[in-house]
């Protein structure tokens, strides 16, 4: 039976940690190979995850924050100069409206480094204001504008009958809700501990309450800062949700 592969390369935040990287997701769908967000560290995780960056057919942009963006540069100046750069097979960039933008300003600081050969890489903005779709090969990709920045979304990955969802940075809200209905594996963030809940970001309750809306039939937690890992996440969780759950980890390995 064919499978959605999942690797998480970061489960942090901004907030420096061995345990726990900035945001990062790896997704193995047959033939192509997925990155949901690529903070810092992403290039390393996957490394001692025994992955090339060869081997990536698309990445995807939950917003441009430097936590979940940090790593395309590293990433196209190692493709560019790591022996990839006339081997490698052609991927795509996809992000929020406004990311094309965003990779250009990457060149004007850093120039011709990041200037991969023509065709090897194409840039697809999604819409921040309304559900968007793409169609690849392996995978269907549905996306939702969630509430955190205003070029933040929230991706669906649709293979084999299955059905992956990844919130990126999101405060609760019913788009996300929507996204993830009846989903098999949801990766939420839970970056708050419950007993400080913010304006733009979701703690374990909270996540479990929108994983229980949605109908998920499994949630993985994720995006966690320090101070939520002092508190008991899965208790907190449970509060609003009984289905399997994780407390995601640097390179822990899901099956959808």
């Amino acid at each position: 039976m064919e499978k959605i592969l999942v690797t998480i390369l970061g489960s942090g935040t901004c907030v420096p940690r061995a345990e726990r990287s900035s945001s990062s997701i790896m997704v193995r769908v047959a033939d192509s190979l997925i990155l949901l967000d690529t903070g810092p560290g992403t290039l390393l995780r996957m490394a001692q995850a025994g992955q090339s960056i060869k081997d990536v057919t698309h990445l995807f942009y939950s917003h441009l924050h430097i936590d979940h963006t940090a790593d395309l540069a590293p990433f196209l100046f190692a493709v560019k100069y790591g022996g990839f750069h006339e081997t490698k097979k052609t991927f795509t960039a996809l992000g929020g409206r406004g990311f094309a933008d965003f990779y250009k300003s990457l060149q004007g600081v850093y120039g011709e480094w990041l200037t991969l050969r023509p065709g090897l890489m194409s840039i697809d903005e999604l819409d921040i204001d309304g559900p968007d779709k793409r169609h690849f090969e392996d995978f269907d990709l549905f996306s939702l504008p969630v509430n955190h920045t205003p070029q933040s979304i929230g991706l669906r990955l649709e293979a084999f009958g299955k059905s992956l969802v990844y919130s990126g940075d999101t405060a609760p809200c019913p788009e996300i809700v929507s996204l993830a209905r009846d989903c098999d594996l949801f990766i939420c963030e839970a970056a708050m501990p419950d007993s400080a809940p913010t304006d733009n970001h979701m703690t374990p309750s909270q996540a479990g309450q929108a994983a229980a809306q949605a109908g998920a039939k499994s949630l993985a937690l994720t995006h966690i800062y320090p101070e939520t890992d002092a508190t008991d996440i899965v208790a907190d969780c449970r509060k609003t949700f009984d289905g399997p759950l994780w407390v995601a980890r640097d390179l822990m390995r899901l099956e959808v």
